[in-house]
């Protein structure tokens, strides 16, 4: 009886020892995981990753030909790489040239009204494969099917209709010097007239497109072509 009357009574001195000890424990324990947290929190960074973002221009070989073109021109997703590439489809606004806007969101309901006029202007970059350039074909080929009757506008530029039944009919040929410039332009019809631009760039042609209305003002059009000919291939 003695022996377990003491082991009761060493028991009962334990625990209160252990609950005398554990509210401090418990303390100490939450002001070091307040510490903990505030070291944390005043050296986690500021600053933020943008895991989308990418090179602002991508170096592209077409025709062996090197391009530094501007990434957020380019306009199909599987061509945004850099590296050999058969051909490119880029756009810029006019008359900025710069890479354009995300498109906005249009609803079936307002897609009449949300119809404006285009504002950009469109380049294809391909390997012409030692196919006809762009310049021999509109001296030599392009004339079999042009009228003979040509209209020639105050400001330097000659129209030429294309014959009826020929490859190019209901087209005009569009072409002026100083600058140079010839362009192949389809009708204004229920959907607005485009025109084609042509030129070679050593192993690659770059076709442009553009609204028929632009020839209005033919020379910052030209003007245009050439700036963004220098810009993709010029600077080095």
């Amino acid at each position: 009886m003695t022996f377990v009357t003491t082991a009761q009574n060493i028991a009962r001195s334990t625990g209160k020892d252990l609950r005398g000890h554990l509210l401090p424990i418990l303390l100490v324990g939450a002001i070091a995981a307040a510490a903990l947290a505030l070291v944390a929190y005043l050296l986690w960074p500021t600053w933020e990753v943008d895991t989308a973002s990418g090179p602002t221009r991508l170096p592209v070989s077409i025709g062996s030909t090197l391009f530094n073109v501007p990434s957020a021109s380019i306009r199909m997703k599987i061509q945004h790489h850099t590296g050999p590439q058969e051909r490119i489809d880029l756009f810029f606004a006019y008359p900025s040239l710069e890479p354009p806007e995300a498109p906005k969101r249009v609803s079936a309901a307002d897609v009449d009204e949300a119809m404006q006029p285009i504002d950009r202007i469109f380049l294809s970059i391909a390997a012409h494969h030692d196919a006809l350039a762009p310049e021999v074909r509109a001296r030599t080929i392009f004339p079999r099917y042009l009228d003979q009757t040509a209209t020639v506008g105050e400001d330097g530029l000659t129209m030429r209709a294309f014959r009826e039944g020929s490859p190019y009919s209901g087209e005009d040929l569009f072409s002026a010097n100083a600058p140079d410039f010839v362009a192949r332009c389809s009708r204004e019809a229920a959907t607005p007239g485009m025109c084609l631009s042509e030129r070679r760039v050593e192993g690659a042609d770059l076709t442009f497109r553009f609204p028929r209305s632009w020839l209005a003002h033919w020379r910052d059009v030209a003007d245009a072509m050439d700036r963004l000919t220098l810009q993709l291939h010029g600077q080095k």
